[in-house]
């Protein structure tokens, strides 16, 4: 959901642009050592950590200076930044929020300049790419994939020649685990989870250019009907209905014998139920073929640093090859760029569902003024069990149109 940080932010930069892009004229540019404000989104204190110290080590051997500050609330603290005209010089910014920040000014579209542009996964360019710039280098990314906990699947009599490759098989298995007094599947609730089966119709949201609403379509109506029908037998829950926060806890507290997750399950699951053996695999395919989603964030740069090729430097050596597989030990996270795949599944091969994820994924509604619409969105989707489907895109697709215009 968008919080109310990034809201007032978006508005004001929307009613008045100055200090929030490059309206003002160009920012001055400073030579010489820098001093590199970062402010980071952490996932926790082993993310905190690595990027700290990658970031003394990158100031050590440039001779410039980073102070990296993990917010509190990212999207509070970037709206109070710009809204008094002092952002950090790098910032993390999320795929779904990063149209909001590209269509004021807020961004400096430095990423085509890399030497490693063309590097990055084609669907993680896309991600950060509007109106045809490619903006902020992907730091890294998760997808989603299906997660079998081992145990129940073979109370349910089942063995992994029964992991399901489509929609046919996926209702089939879950109908024997239900018969087993099993719930068969956990899903969540929003269109970050449901999304994956629009994909696997061969419908999405937005046109790829992001100007036009896709939601009311045949296809994303298939996927919902779907979605509604597993609901409805009860061969998927909510996590809400099995009384637990998300997903991930529903499957470790073992309430069911798969999920769709991203590949956070395998920190979560180490740290909060260490004991589930579960194995990963790939989504089932729809009528349209595979798909899945993917999560990303970039290393924004502020439009208005005096410091652009400091910045784009230690961009640079955050995204380098054995950077991120330097990341990706820390906290977990896929690196961004196809030149480290090997050596990524070389130490990481349980992980390769995610990763071959990569190939058919669709990032997030890229287009501005989206949050409220996408929560909207959500809200129907909790009640999909007993709603319309075609009344929820039909509404989805009057409030994107609005949006859009």
């Amino acid at each position: 959901m968008v919080r109310a940080g990034l809201r007032a932010f978006v508005a004001a930069c929307l009613l008045a642009l100055a200090g929030c892009g490059d309206t003002s004229g160009p920012v001055p540019q400073r030579t010489g050592p820098a001093d590199l404000q970062v402010l980071i989104g952490s996932s926790g204190a082993a993310e905190t950590k690595a990027v700290t110290e990658a970031a003394a080590a990158w100031a050590a051997t440039s001779g410039n200076t980073v102070t990296v500050i993990p917010a509190q609330d990212l999207d509070q603290q970037l709206g109070q930044a710009f809204a008094g005209s002092s952002p950090p010089d790098v910032f993390y910014v999320d795929a779904a929020r990063f149209a909001d920040f590209a269509s004021v000014g807020a961004l400096e579209p430095y990423a085509d300049g890399l030497p490693s542009a063309g590097d990055f996964y084609p669907t993680l360019r896309q991600a950060f790419t509007y109106q045809g710039r490619f903006y902020c280098a992907p730091k890294d990314f998760a997808t989603l994939a299906l997660q079998v906990n081992e145990d129940l699947w073979a109370q349910a009599g089942l063995t992994a020649a029964d992991v399901p490759r489509d929609w046919a098989q996926l209702t089939a298995v879950a109908e024997r685990i239900a018969a087993k007094g099993i719930t068969p599947l956990v899903l969540g609730d929003t269109v970050e989870r449901i999304g994956a089966f629009l994909v696997q119709a061969g419908g999405w949201l937005i046109s790829p250019d992001g100007t036009r609403a896709t939601a009311d379509s045949p296809e994303n109506l298939t996927a919902l009907r779907y979605v509604q029908q597993l609901l409805r037998t009860r061969l998927a829950r909510y996590p809400s209905a099995l009384d637990t926060g998300w997903a991930g806890e529903a499957f470790g507290r073992g309430l069911a014998a798969m999920t769709i997750e991203g590949n956070w399950i395998r920190g979560a699951l180490a740290g909060d139920y260490p004991g589930v053996r579960y194995t990963v695999h790939a989504l089932p395919a729809g009528p349209a073929g595979e798909g899945t989603l993917s999560f990303t964030t970039c290393w924004g740069i502020s439009a208005r640093t005096p410091y652009r090729a400091q910045a784009v430097a230690f961009v640079e050596a955050m995204t380098a090859v054995d950077q991120q597989l330097a990341f990706a030990s820390a906290y977990g996270v896929m690196p961004s760029v196809t030149t480290a795949r090997d050596r990524y599944l070389q130490a990481f091969p349980a992980d390769r569902a995610f990763l071959d994820g990569a190939d058919h994924a669709q990032g997030p509604v890229n287009a501005p003024r989206m949050g409220n619409v996408l929560s909207d969105f959500d809200t129907q989707l909790q009640r999909l069990v007993v709603a319309d489907p075609q009344a929820i895109l039909r509404r989805l697709q009057r409030n994107m149109t609005a949006a859009l215009r």
